[in-house]
This record gives C-alpha cells, structure tokens and sequence, in this order.
C-alpha cells in the first residue's frame, strides 16, 4: 500500500544525563519514514533541506527503499536546526536552539509519482503545510494520521482545527490532550477531540505507554520497561512511523488493525531511545523487532481465576 510520510528532516544536537551530541541527524520525517520503512517498502518523503545535508544520508534513505522524489534541496540554504537539553527525568526538556533555516518558507510539493497516495502521515508541521499536502492529493488517501504539538495549538489554534477537521487519526501527548480539549480527564478530554472530526484518538503517555479512542471504544497499550533511556528525541516519531507503516502494510483500517499498529509502534520506538539520534533506530534486524514485539505480548498477557464469594443464602 502506498504510503507517504510529511515532516521535517533536520540536524538535531541533543543533551541529556547520559551525555551529549554534536549536529547529528533528526527529524519527525526521518524517524517516521526509517520505522515504517521496516513493515513496508516504497514509502516516500516530502520534506526539504539545504546544501549542506549530507548525500550519504539521502542515500540511506533510498537503501532503505524510501523515495526521496518529494525531498527538496534547498542550494545555498541551511537545513533545519533543533537543539534541546533534557532534564533528569528525561520527560521534559529545555529547547536550546532553533533555527528554522529551510524551513521558514517551505512550500510542501506533492510530485505526481505520489498520487496514488492510500496512506498519509502527517508529520509535525505548521498546520497551514499540513493541509496544503492534503488538498494536493487529487484522490483523498484512505487514511490520515496527524501529528502536532503544543507549540501549534498555542499561536495556530484555528488552522490546527481546520486541518483535525480532515483526517482520520490524531497523535499528540496527554499534555497536548488537555491543552486542545480544555479537559484535564483524558477520557472526556478524548470525547471533546473526536467531535472535532478523526475517528481515531492516540494519546501519548511516554514510558507509561499510550491510549487509543474511538466514540466507543478504550484500548491500552504499556510502554516496554526498558534498563536504560539514552535519548527520548524521536520516540513519539518513531512510534508514529510503526503505527502507520503497520497499517500501509497490512492495509486494514479498523479498530483491532489501530490496536496492533499501536503494540507496533510503541516496539519500535522502545529501541529509538536506546541511542542517541536514529543510531539504534537505523541497523534493526527483523528478529530484533519480532523479540521487542514478544516482549510487549508476554507484558500484556495474563491469566487470572476469579476466586468470587458465594452469596449467602
């Protein structure tokens, strides 16, 4: 199935208690794309950068069978710049720096070899690029998962609403849930959100793993406890890329298919954290994977007698 992920491709220089990077590669598009790329082949990329991006990782892409047709290559320009420092408990961060570069002016291009778009990942982008990438699809995509932050729902409310309006799936974080909904109850926060047009709902809850909605339904899903979290950049990314990259491959789209994506996504983003950058993230055999997925089944999976009390009579 076809499958076409939007984001950026960056440089990202990353400190946390466990050391720190220079300029090294990032990006919502680029964690999205190398995770999906290990449950589907043929995905493609629409994002931008400069000059000074370097070829060999252009190429890696294309080793990994992701079509960079729709990366554009900005001549005498800079590539998007974050720079961030995480704190002790590795769930919040200080932004550093942030030079936005390409970025600033960047006008997504859908190129023709990608109409046949079935499955569409929005990756973190001004909601405004978000929709124009929708409404240059002549045929709507059979599904559309979003992604956003709080950033955007700070300074671009009204456009973040247009595009919720026109998707199937939403992924954004419990803090990002309570900011959009105004409700601090996930769960009622989860029911003001769907009414704003996707079917779906996933809230990310970092290493307490993340929830699913529908109208009707709740589903779980335990985030892996891991020995040792080297770097959370691109975790939220990378589960994004399993969970679509699942669905691309399998070409379902139904509540038990958003269930699985989800156990696939969070396997995959268990590994991203384990390095710095895409390092870990990069070099996965497909026996790594099917372990980390055992592992999350066996987390998961119980059996209980119900010992009940008999009523007296």
């Amino acid at each position: 199935m076809s499958l076409v992920n939007v984001g950026t491709v960056a440089f990202d220089a990353i400190e946390t208690p466990f050391g720190k990077t220079d300029k090294i590669i990032g990006g919502a598009c680029t964690y999205i794309s190398l995770a999906a790329s290990y449950f589907t082949k043929g995905a493609k990329i629409i994002s931008v950068v400069g000059d000074d991006f370097p070829k060999e990782t252009i190429d890696m892409f294309s080793e990994k069978g992701i079509s960079t047709e729709g990366l554009q290559i900005k001549e005498g320009e800079k590539t998007f710049f974050w720079s961030g420092k995480y704190h002790n408990d590795m769930n919040t961060r200080d932004t550093l720096d942030t030079q936005l570069n390409v970025l600033e002016n960047f006008n997504p291009v859908v190129p023709d070899s990608y109409q046949d778009c079935e499955f569409l990942m929005l990756g973190n982008l001004a909601p405004t690029a978000q929709l124009q990438v929708i409404n240059s699809f002549e045929n709507r995509p059979k599904l559309i998962v979003l992604d956003t932050m709080n950033f955007w729902m700070e300074i671009a409310m009204a456009d973040l609403k247009k595009v919720i309006k026109e998707i199937d799936v939403l992924t954004i974080n419990d803090e990002e849930a309570r900011l959009l909904s105004g409700e601090y109850s996930l769960r009622k926060a989860a029911r003001i959100i769907l009414e704003m047009g996707p079917k779906y709902l996933i809230i990310k809850k970092g290493e307490h793993g993340a929830l699913l909605f529908d109208k009707e339904n709740i589903f779980f899903a335990p985030a892996l406890p891991l020995e040792e979290v080297f770097d959370p950049t691109g975790a939220g990314d990378t589960f994004a890329g399993g969970f679509i990259g699942y669905l691309a491959a399998s070409g379902e789209v139904s509540w038990e298919s958003m269930k699985s994506g989800i156990i696939m996504g969070s396997a995959l983003a268990s590994f991203t954290v384990e390095k710095f950058g895409i390092e870990r993230l990069r070099d996965l055999t497909m026996g790594e994977i099917a372990d980390r997925i055992g592992q999350f089944a066996e987390l998961t999976n119980f059996k209980m007698e119900y010992p009940l009390v008999e009523e007296n009579r």
